[in-house]
């Protein structure tokens, strides 16, 4: 390619990204006009799939299908002049299925809360390719080789996103939880093609009902080996009546305790059931007390926007649940 056309083509990116980017503050923007003085709160009982898609990334290649992510950007962001914490969530769906759609309330809600946040996909295997493994949980192991290039590319784009890499925060729902723990606390299952100059550090963790087996036999991707006392901070959000889960949790939560780790926090919505966080009103409130977790960890400032429900749901600690 001659330089003019490498400088025409540099030109068309820049534009094309600006116009996404204008395109995110606009939605956001359309959003808190139409609402006028309402509450956050209101505007976030829309289903996950009413919610615009964020601009789309394919961060690799796996399994010969492109992994994509969606990237939201805080309104009058300005990434060359301004560095801020960066979110990565991964969707939920049994290790097998699931989407971006997801987490795109929740990216987009702290986007508006001054966060560059991705919703990330990974590859996930076909149930005849997961039958020809020797055991049924080493199909997890596919997940978490893609979560951790998800993490490294995110943090390699810190100078395109305006993102401090050294703040990276990630975690996710059910299947998409435990991907998020394995990636970041089990040194192994890279991908050979990854950079290794950047790592997969994170500073805090978001949990809703993370889905940790209990007898797994694979220490690749069972959490419990890979547990230290100095873990970075995380909020756990279950439901009372998550019964499967909880077994694995409260394992999970039992040896942090012996390894003295004090910045656990474990929040229980009474009666409700996994993945209770992806409904209304428990979206929003889940929501509300990750940001108010945020801020407790210098992450964010200020105060949450969204409103807790007027119905009274609210979450209890879990060492206030009998």
């Amino acid at each position: 390619m001659t330089p003019y056309l490498r400088h025409r083509s540099a030109l068309l990116w820049r534009r094309t990204r600006l116009v996404s980017l204008m395109i995110q503050k606009i939605r956001l923007t359309t959003i808190f006009v139409f609402c006028g003085f309402l509450p956050l709160a209101v505007v976030a009982a829309a289903e996950p799939d009413e919610v615009p898609a964020g601009e789309v990334h394919v961060y690799k290649t796996s399994g010969g299908k492109p992994q994509q992510m969606e990237v939201y950007v805080p309104p009058e962001h300005d990434p060359e002049t301004e560095k801020v914490p960066g979110l990565i969530l991964f969707h939920g769906g049994g290790w097998g299925g699931g989407d971006l759609t997801q987490f795109r309330r929740a990216c987009q809600y702290f986007a508006s809360r001054g966060l560059v946040c991705a919703t990330s996909n990974y590859r996930m295997l076909t149930k005849d390719e997961a039958a020809a493994l020797p055991e049924r949980d080493m199909r997890k192991a596919v997940c978490v080789t893609d979560a951790k290039s998800a993490i490294r590319w995110f943090k390699a784009q810190a100078g395109e996103f305006g993102i401090d890499p050294k703040r990276i925060v990630t975690g996710g729902g059910s299947a998409g939880g435990h991907v998020a723990t394995l990636a970041t606390l089990n040194p192994d299952l890279n991908d050979p093609g990854d950079p290794k100059h950047t790592d997969v550090s994170v500073v805090a963790y978001l949990l809703f009902n993370p889905a940790f087996s209990k007898n797994t036999t694979d220490s690749a991707i069972d959490p419990l080996p890979h547990l230290k006392q100095d873990m970075a901070p995380a909020i756990v959000f279950f439901g009372t009546k998550d019964h499967k889960w909880l077994e694995g949790w409260n394992a999970v939560f039992t040896k942090l305790v012996k390894l003295g780790n004090t910045t656990t926090e474990v929040q229980m919505a009474e009666g409700e059931a996994h993945a209770f966080f992806n409904k209304p009103p428990w979206q929003d409130v889940t929501l509300r007390a990750a940001d108010e977790f945020l801020i407790r960890q210098g992450i964010l400032g200020g105060s949450p926007t969204i409103q807790p429900p007027t119905t009274g749901e609210a979450l209890v600690p879990a060492a206030d649940v009998e």
